[in-house]
């Protein structure tokens, strides 16, 4: 049992539900719970049945990947109702109460509208599904499970609506005009170029007051489907089929996990140890941040969990060793991105799953670049250490032992997903339910930290909502990419880049500069789905290697989890800390220039990136 007395940290805050809508609230929750509990017993099962009795459960791939769907769009209704879908940004903020209130009103009605249509869109899949009969296994018909796409886009629109306005003639207003604009859709479909103006207008003005994100590219992508008159069921099914991809069940299973380890003692635990290791060191306790903020963002899959889980433990120990308040909230704010180059961090599965190439492959690309970024960050703290030798503690071996051993069944976290998915024994679905499995036997049973079911089904619930809001952007944005390479939008940049960039090195060179801009104005995982399409062929034209070329991609984005206007960290970290937003960007503008240096010397030096895919090749 741990000896630590820190206090064990608290999944993120759920709104606590009313006595009339408990029910509802407690029978989605316990529903996300149960789905996510099934994805990791069944390829535990297949694990064990295959090593035992050297046979497995028929059709269990299958399933695991259609229950990724079910879950998904549960968590995706239980981020609407949280208000935790993601959006870009906010000009509201800037201005009154008055013009917040009419932000939260278009942006929910316009969302709630274009959910409602994908609804529609997800209906007409449905249909067809049931006339083909396809099973998935167990003769359960695909069309059962594809049911939860309809359902779960009315539930996502009626809440949207409801979210509009406070008082019931607003809700009332907001309800009125989706449905004004759900009757009046064959007009509009059928004279679609005439509106394609407006309707970017439309959606431009929606994105400036906060409509999700998931909105506004379903938007865009619904529309020109309607203009070239093609079925607007096309969005729902690119939406199902990335989200039943064989290795994308790994995903949740993945940021289960650290969702798990964030919410019991293990950043309390992590955060001791490393500092029992680097604290005698100048700028220890800077390196103790940065390893502890890399870990976690590399399991949860989310930077942002990991400010929240870990921002009142390192801000405070920061300020602590004599670091100056705004260095202590920029380096705070900055480590929690630097676990996305690290394994298994979703952004790299995510990308080895749209660019066609071998998760394994892009783990072990992003590992070397990924400790670069962690060096440098390091590098730069030790640099702002204020600290003189005789300030600074002599190595205790005691503690440190004391650290280990408390830390010891965290640590081989990463060995159990690496080994599992690098050693060949598991499958990259099997490896992430081994480690989630792993985590929660550490923090509930090893440790005991907490073992009543209300927080379990807290952290479920969290996990589902963030793993659901993600999913909803990518399977809408998936969309949109299909449509840019139906109309041969990547063959004409790329004649184009060919034609007009002959080097190599310079190519790189501008791709960092363009990746560097759509990390200051999309999201992470929009980019993704949408820009990675277009960039591979371009990449593999020039013969720059797929794996270096992703690790490329990644680390420019990486920085934009710092970069206004749609760095999320910048978000956390001013809400966390209770910060204004400029003073967050002063505090994480001395570390950009340092972290784009980084992604120069990652994108210069290749074998950074492809030295240990060639050692498992």
């Amino acid at each position: 049992m741990s000896t630590l007395t820190t206090p064990v940290a608290a999944p993120m805050a759920l709104s606590r539900p009313t006595p009339w809508n408990r029910p509802l609230v407690l029978g989605e929750d316990g529903l996300l719970a149960l789905t996510l509990a099934t994805i990791v017993l069944l390829p535990l099962a297949e694990i064990l049945l295959r090593k035992v009795l050297n046979t497995g459960i028929a059709g269990s791939a299958a399933l695991v990947q259609h229950l990724t769907l079910v879950a998904s769009m549960i968590g995706a209704v239980v981020a609407a109702r949280e208000n935790k879908l993601l959006t870009l940004f906010s000009l509201a903020s800037l201005f009154g109460p008055r013009a917040r209130h009419v932000e939260r009103f278009a942006g929910n009605t316009f969302a709630a509208a274009v959910s409602g249509f994908l609804a529609i869109a997800s209906l007409q899949l449905v249909a067809t599904e049931r006339t083909a009969g396809s099973v998935i296994a167990h003769q359960i018909p695909i069309w059962v499970v594809q049911s939860a796409l309809p359902v779960g886009f009315v539930v996502i629109a009626f809440r949207l609506a409801w979210r509009a306005a406070a008082g019931a003639w607003g809700r009332a207003a907001a309800m009125g005009g989706v449905i004004a604009l759900l009757a009046t859709s064959p007009l509009w479909v059928a004279h679609a170029v005439l509106w394609f103006y407006p309707a970017l207008v439309l959606l431009i003005a929606c994105a400036l007051m906060g409509a999700p994100v998931f909105a506004i590219i379903g938007g865009v992508a619904l529309f020109l489907f309607a203009q070239q008159g093609a079925p607007i069921a096309s969005v729902s099914l690119d939406h199902y089929r990335l989200v039943v991809n064989p290795t994308l069940p790994a995903v949740p299973l993945f940021t289960l996990a650290g969702f798990i380890l964030a919410a019991g003692s293990a950043p309390a635990r992590l955060t001791h140890l490393f500092q029992a290791l680097f604290g005698h060191f100048r700028g220890g306790v800077a390196i103790a941040a940065v390893v502890v903020g890399a870990f976690f963002t590399a399991f949860t899959g989310a930077s942002g969990v990991t400010i929240l889980a870990l921002g009142g433990l390192l801000l405070p120990l920061l300020v602590a060793a004599r670091y100056g308040e705004r260095d202590a909230l920029g380096l705070v704010t900055s480590v929690g991105s630097l676990g996305v180059l690290l394994p298994p961090c979703l952004p790299l599965i995510l990308y080895a799953v749209i660019a066609r190439i071998s998760i394994e492959q892009m783990l072990l690309g992003a590992l070397l670049p990924g400790i670069f970024m962690m060096v440098l960050t390091a590098w730069w703290g030790m640099r702002r250490d204020r600290r003189s030798p005789a300030d600074i503690a002599p190595f205790n071996r005691s503690a440190a032992i004391q650290a280990i051993r408390a830390a010891k069944w965290d640590l081989a976290l990463p060995v159990v997903a690496l080994a599992g998915l690098l050693g060949g024994l598991a499958t990259p679905v099997e490896a992430a339910a081994l480690t989630a499995l792993y985590a929660f036997i550490v923090e509930a049973v090893i440790h005991g930290d907490r073992r009543d079911l209300q927080h379990w089904l807290a952290v479920t619930t969290e996990c589902g909502a963030l793993v659901g809001g993600v999913m909803l952007i990518l399977g809408v944005a998936l969309g949109l990419t299909n449509y840019l390479v139906d109309i041969q939008l990547p063959e004409r940049i790329v004649a184009w880049a060919t034609q007009t960039i002959h080097s190599k090195w310079v190519f790189l060179l501008a791709l960092n500069a363009l990746l560097l801009v759509v990390g200051c104005l999309m999201d992470i995982f929009s980019a993704i789905v949408v820009v990675a399409p277009l960039v591979v062929p371009i990449g593999l034209a020039f013969g720059v290697d797929p794996v270096h070329l992703g690790v490329i991609f990644l680390a420019n984005l990486e920085i934009g989890y710092l970069t206004p206007p749609v760095g999320v960290n910048l978000f956390y970290a001013s809400s966390r800390f209770g910060k204004p937003i400029a003073e967050v960007c002063r505090s994480v503008a001395p570390l950009l220039p340092i972290l784009a240096l980084g992604v120069l010397a990652i994108t210069y030096a290749p074998w950074l990136s492809t030295a240990l895919p060639a050692l498992f090749r």
